[in-house]
């Protein structure tokens, strides 16, 4: 078993079978059938139940996604340390993360990396669940995850840092009438036409908790893909309940804020497998440590934070 099996057998798995992954290597189908042969042959077992023309993971091949993964982040951290004597400084951090937390505090933690690795490549994926982050980690898909709970994020086998609590937070249009104090009252939503996202969201659970209590506002629409939330919100369609990672941009395109009351927290936690990071994997888990460790402003002055501290 060598490297280069392992990586035609992690691109057969990541593409979903054996004709897209010889595309994505290069390489004939026939050569990459062989090598994948080649390699059962020599565990003794096989990775894949073929069914039909698809390929299905076996429980050995489960098995060895998550180790593959490794060897080959090893690899890359090895050639990278050599590279670094040579003076070099480049390289790639894969991450997955959610929505809102991709606003911030990733954008601030990025900010301050790149000080650090200022030639590094970070490859954001897209999560929408906690699930999905914890998935992608725990799998080596990437080796690091940013995600959101309505919980303490809690995770024995991985490390866990927690970033920071945020209230979630109406955003209106400039033409809404809204109070001019900075919180509104979840009684106070009622009449209010509201933009929600999918179901299961801590977002959309307030929502339907203000529902439940009898309080009359209308969902006017459910967005899976929060980035089209902001234009329908400064249009006058309608208003929105997000985290308040959203309100220094919703601020700035000139929609207004209020914090709901009482509080719903989205807990925002960096996550990372606690062996085996590659040095900016590990330079950027540090500075999640140093983020959590900024005392955070009051919610009325939400804006990136961590800059002016270090």
């Amino acid at each position: 078993m060598d490297a280069r099996q392992l990586r035609y057998f992690l691109a057969v798995v990541d593409q979903g079978g054996i004709n897209r992954a010889a595309e994505t290597l290069l390489i004939a189908q026939p050569s990459l059938s062989q090598s994948i042969a080649t390699l059962e042959r020599e565990l003794g077992v096989p990775l894949f139940h073929r069914i039909g023309r698809r390929l299905v993971l076996s429980d050995a091949g489960e098995t060895l996604v998550g180790p593959a993964r490794v060897v080959l982040r090893d690899l890359e951290d090895a050639k990278a340390s050599i590279d670094a004597l040579k003076g070099l400084r480049g390289g790639r951090v894969d991450l997955v993360t959610m929505p809102s937390p991709g606003i911030e505090p990733l954008t601030t933690i990025l900010i301050n990396f790149s000080r650090v690795y200022p030639a590094v490549t970070v490859n954001a994926e897209a999560a929408f669940t906690p699930e999905e982050v914890l998935h992608a980690v725990r799998t080596g898909v990437c080796e690091i995850g940013i995600l959101g709970s309505p919980d303490e994020v809690r995770a024995p086998d991985l490390e866990v840092v927690a970033l920071e609590s945020q209230p979630l937070i109406l955003i209106s249009g400039p033409d809404a009438v809204t109070p001019s104090r900075p919180a509104i009252e979840r009684s106070e939503l009622g009449g209010h036409r509201l933009i929600v996202s999918q179901r299961g969201s801590l977002m959309r659970t307030l929502v339907d908790e203000v529902l439940a209590s009898g309080v009359e506002a209308t969902i006017v629409a459910e967005v899976a893909h929060r980035t089209s939330i902001m234009p329908m919100v400064l249009s006058g369609f309608g208003q929105a309940v997000m985290p308040s990672s959203w309100a220094p941009s919703a601020r700035q395109a000139g929609a207004t804020v209020h914090r709901i009351v009482p509080e719903s927290y989205l807990h925002v936690a960096a996550i990372c497998r606690p062996t085996h990071l590659t040095p900016p994997a590990r330079a950027l888990m540090d500075e999640a440590h140093a983020y959590a460790d900024v005392v955070p402003a009051p919610w009325e002055d939400i804006e990136p934070r961590g800059l002016s501290g270090r």
